[in-house]
């Protein structure tokens, strides 16, 4: 099968290859699963039952581990899921048995700018149709549990607005005088559809619900999602459900989705959801889908049950973490990792020729507009400038206790010279270096890559968490904008100072892992400070608590958890072919 990215668009590729497509018996055969430990969603999807399996093969086993990450993006991305393909492709043609572990699109960026999140050329999951347009189900089970916990709050509320103590007493319901004022969880749905980022509802007569300022997220923003990316198993997930702090009474108390008693219910949505997705690559080797994306503003990790699952399966796993090693990374190294108890073999960092000129002070790269020419013609001096922000990443990878394995993801306009100063300047700060062209090649582009990729694994690391969970949260903070970020230090406002008091105050919370909430597009919390940005300080407005994914999120800068929807988006290019069934324009 002929199949070339250069005269293609990705959908068409994915189209092409369905025909050649695994069955799911197949892969499931391969990965050698029992036929009561997966459940066939049509020919070539499946759900794995994680718990079956590892309790019947116990984690004894544990294949070389490896995490893909990147520099600083671009708005649009530099490649990260299509290397991680790229390099699953490139370790099978090597004969590895190897699993790839990828997120499950969000709807809002597939029906907006950045497209589907499958990789792309020949670097690619599929069936991409089916991954891009809801898969088995799992981010509409997370809408539907989310919402109706809000659900539930709501009627608590009017219904505590309506009646009296010994009305509710009848009916079984305590009085939680729940403060409206202080309402923590918000609605969900997976658009960018700005909106619908503060509303008022409830409004009409007493039957029509509470009147309060509410609000939507983007589903992959929700707490929900972060608990299926961290839970342990059913049981753990079914834990944390009841853990969500939807609001806080009037006196100040906490009021969670168990004391609305409706965590069992959301934990009956997402039953099917905690197992995750089999599908392929293009070249057929086997990748489990789970979770969702966006490290700027929740988690950004596949699940720790998909991880663990492969490493007990195969003997090397690629996974992925969102947007950059400041972001992506460092929640997989001091969340994820503490979770799951795997600890990386190997950390690939995705660099383009593209991102580090934009570093190096070219214009700005913006979605849906024409390129300047300066990134399609050489230009080694913003060239040089721009690994600025390389080196930052390298440094941020190290201070893990790994050495990262430097991937330039291959554009057909670099120059052998581009190239070539790139891998100079990686391997001068004593990274290793591979250029991959697995977009125009698919495994054969990634060969380089794999091979450096065996090395690395091969050698010991000294991989080690930032910071002592016994350390104060604020200190913690502090650290990881100093260490990680290379900020002269946090400015807390007032609240956010004083609801830190709060949570260390109380031994349960003062030791759960920090998650930042900042921009993607810079180290720092202001996405037009580029490169290696010095001499500036992150501004902490708030502190949110995800009790049930057991997370202290610090919030800087303006960070929207519910993105908007651009002039020129996706949606306006798909369509369905109306004889055949076949969905075309996704990217």
């Amino acid at each position: 099968m002929n199949l070339d990215p250069t005269k293609m668009k990705d959908w068409q590729i994915a189209e092409a290859a369905e025909a050649n497509l695994r069955p799911a018996k197949d892969l499931a055969a391969e990965l050698g699963l029992n036929e009561d430990e997966w459940t066939p969603y049509g020919k070539v999807l499946a759900k794995v039952d994680v718990t079956k399996v590892l309790k019947r093969l116990g984690e004894k086993k544990r294949g070389k581990y490896i995490d893909v990450t990147a520099i600083t993006p671009t708005a649009l991305g530099e490649g990260k899921t299509t290397t991680t393909l790229g390099l699953v492709e490139g370790l099978g043609r090597l004969g590895k048995k190897v699993i790839g572990c990828v997120r499950q699109p969000s709807g809002g960026p597939t029906f907006n700018i950045k497209g589907s999140a499958a990789g792309g050329g020949l670097a690619q999951v599929v069936p991409l149709t089916a991954l891009s347009l809801g898969l088995t189900g799992d981010i509409d089970a997370i809408t539907n549990a989310n919402n109706l916990a809000m659900v539930a709050l709501n009627s608590r509320m009017q219904h505590e607005r309506n009646h009296d103590d010994a009305w509710l007493a009848e009916r079984g319901l305590k009085r939680l005088d729940i403060d409206p004022n202080r309402i923590q969880f918000r609605w969900a749905m997976d658009f960018c559809a700005q909106g619908l980022r503060d509303i008022e509802i409830g409004r009409g007569g007493k039957l029509d619900g509470f009147t309060c300022n509410s609000g939507f997220y983007i589903t992959v923003a929700s707490e929900v999602m972060a608990i299926l990316a961290m839970a342990a198993d059913l049981k753990d997930l079914r834990a944390r459900l009841g853990k969500i702090i939807v609001a806080y009474s009037k006196s100040g108390a906490p009021v969670t989705t168990h004391d609305l008693e409706v965590d069992g219910a959301m934990c009956a949505l997402l039953v099917n959801a905690i197992q995750p997705t089999l599908m392929q690559s293009l070249e057929g080797q086997p990748m489990f889908v789970h979770a969702g994306p966006f490290a700027n503003i929740a988690i950004g990790q596949n699940s720790v049950v998909a991880d663990r699952l492969a490493c007990a399966l195969g003997d090397y796993v690629v996974t992925e973490s969102g947007f950059a090693s400041d972001m992506g990374f460092e929640k997989f190294w001091n969340i994820k990792c503490r979770c799951s108890g795997l600890k990386p073999d190997a950390v690939v960092l995705v660099a383009t020729v593209r991102a580090l000129k934009a570093h190096g002070g070219a214009p700005k790269v913006k979605a849906g507009l024409p390129l300047d020419p300066v990134y399609t013609s050489e230009n080694l001096e913003l060239l040089e400038k721009g690994c600025d922000n390389l080196l930052a990443h390298i440094d941020i990878i190290r201070r893990s206790g790994v050495q990262p394995v430097v991937c330039l993801n291959a554009f057909y306009t670099d120059t052998q010279a581009e190239r070539d100063l790139v891998k100079s300047i990686a391997e001068k700060a004593g990274a290793r270096f591979a250029v991959s062209d697995h977009w125009l090649k698919g495994g054969e582009g990634a060969l380089d890559l794999a091979k450096a990729v065996i090395a690395s694994c091969a050698e010991p690391n000294n991989f080690d968490f930032l910071c002592d969970l016994n350390d104060p949260l604020k200190d913690r903070i502090e650290k990881q904008v100093k260490e990680v970020y290379g900020g002269d230090g946090v400015d807390f406002e007032p609240l956010a100072l004083e609801k830190l008091a709060q949570f260390q105050a109380n031994p349960e919370t003062a030791k759960l892992p920090i998650c930042i909430a900042k921009t993607q597009y810079s180290l720092s919390h202001d996405p037009n400070l580029l490169g290696r940005p010095k001499g500036w300080r992150m501004p902490v407005k708030d502190v949110l608590i995800y009790q049930g994914a057991g997370l202290i999120v610090p919030v800087a800068g303006e960070i929207k958890l519910m993105p908007g929807t651009s002039a020129s988006p996706a949606y306006r290019r798909i369509d369905v072919d109306v004889e055949t069934g076949h969905v075309h324009g996704l990217f």
